[in-house]
């Protein structure tokens, strides 16, 4: 089973999924079952598992240790323990964000749900919804992420019976309606015996929806993206020192939303100043338009201070300049909690400013939904609403509208450490 990438699936939809789910309840073998059945696999790499499978004495070959060979750099103490897998079809190409479910790890969770497309929450049908199903939904939710995916795995452990999925499904359904999850999808499956993952389940006539790698390769994911709020914070001001191209002056960055073309009008933040797009360049020449999430350098028509942390709009379409920012945190430091009036540096976009804690609304509870009014601290994995000042303007919009302007890490400076994330409100 090799895996064969065309130059063609080269420019084929990259689809980003961040699995979730409590312990045990299936993860690794479910990303080995997509990797194995969509012949995503090296012949070296089924041949390594086969051997240990035998050696430990397993009756099958052990699909989880595809990706259980990343669990050991877990082991190491790695921070953010968020393991990576690629794979494509002649559909679609993907990245798994696999990250772990035990409860400690609420911040692995944000880590890789942050820049999903979809989230795939997996739930044992023996044990049902438990609080890490309920956890892991609501953070998907709070992360915008814009479709979810609930896998009831371990079919085969209930005799691939419609009653247990029916209950399963129906309370999940109740809990998303406390939440916001604009597109559900609720699939029964088997990971070890591969029922409903690649191929549709003769076991579970009764399922009349795809299969788990069908809806992957279908779900729409174009219009998540926003195309309306042109967003271009600059990364990096380019001008050549050699003789030929005295002249040129550039704003590298990544299109973070909107669309962007020769000619049009624009202003750049904070400044307030307007210029026209006189081109968009890359390595490999100019471009008509640019969109998310492609890297360009813009040019414009007339010579203006623009420099890093500076963002290019829309005159009629402007991010918010604003120093007092609302957020929702979760606190990601083990040994320092966040602290009312506790002085941090935040990265926002292209930009670094440094920021005051001046009130923490509220620590929630992720299970109940329920409010802490009376919080004056997030200790590690907990959320919360706070208010932030900051020593420049953030150029920013709420992340509801916009995930690339919306979010920011908060980083301790003593040490240098991210401690945070925070999503604009």
């Amino acid at each position: 089973m090799t895996d064969t990438l065309t130059s063609r699936e080269d420019t084929h939809e990259l689809l980003r999924f961040a699995t979730a789910g409590s312990v045990d309840d299936g993860k690794s073998t479910l990303i080995g079952r997509l990797l194995f059945d969509s012949k995503a696999l090296f012949d070296d790499q089924w041949d390594a598992v086969e051997a240990v499978s035998a050696g430990r004495g397993d009756e099958y070959t052990d699909l989880a240790l595809l990706t259980d060979g990343l669990r050991s750099e877990r082991e190491q103490g790695i921070t953010i323990d968020v393991a990576y897998r690629y794979f494509s079809t002649p559909e679609r190409k993907f990245i798994i964000a696999d990250t772990p479910g035990h409860i400690q790890y609420t911040r692995n969770m944000v880590t890789g749900a942050s820049t999903a497309d979809l989230a795939l929450i997996l739930v044992d049908a023996r044990k049902g919804l438990v609080e890490q199903s309920r956890r892991h939904a609501f953070l998907c939710s709070l992360l915008r992420v814009p479709h979810m995916v609930l896998c009831v795995n371990k079919m085969d452990l209930v005799d691939y019976d419609e009653a247990v999925f029916k209950k399963i499904e129906n309370e999940f359904k109740a809990f998303a309606t406390k939440l916001e999850v604009p597109d559900l999808t609720v699939i029964p499956i088997s990971a070890l015996k591969g029922d409903n993952v690649v191929n549709r389940s003769e076991n579970m006539p009764w399922f009349q929806g795809p299969s788990l790698l069908h809806h992957l390769e279908k779900v729409h994911i174009a219009s998540d993206r926003n195309l309306v709020d042109v967003r271009f914070p600059v990364q990096h001001v380019i001008r050549p020192h050699s003789n030929d191209n005295h002249d040129f002056r550039g704003y590298a960055g990544q299109v973070a939303s909107g669309v962007m073309k020769p000619g049009d009008e624009v202003m750049v933040l904070p400044s307030g100043f307007t210029s026209r797009i006189a081109s968009i360049e890359t390595a490999d020449g100019p471009l008509e338009e640019a969109f998310p999430p492609l890297s360009v350098t813009v040019r414009l028509e007339d010579e203006l201070d623009v420099s890093r942390g500076d963002m290019l709009c829309r005159p009629g379409n402007q991010a918010r300049v604003s120093q007092d920012i609302e957020a929702m945190v979760c606190w990601m430091d083990e040994s320092r909690p966040l602290k009312l009036r506790g002085k941090y540096a935040i990265k926002h976009t292209t930009a670094d400013v440094r920021a005051i804690v001046k009130d923490v609304q509220y620590q929630l509870d992720v299970n109940t939904l329920h409010r802490d009014e009376a919080a004056t601290e997030l200790k590690l994995n907990e959320i919360g609403r706070v208010t932030l000042r900051t020593t420049k303007p953030l150029l920013c919009d709420d992340y509801r509208r916009n995930r690339a302007t919306g979010g920011f890490i908060i980083i301790d400076e003593s040490d240098n450490r991210t401690v945070g994330a925070g999503i604009i409100v």
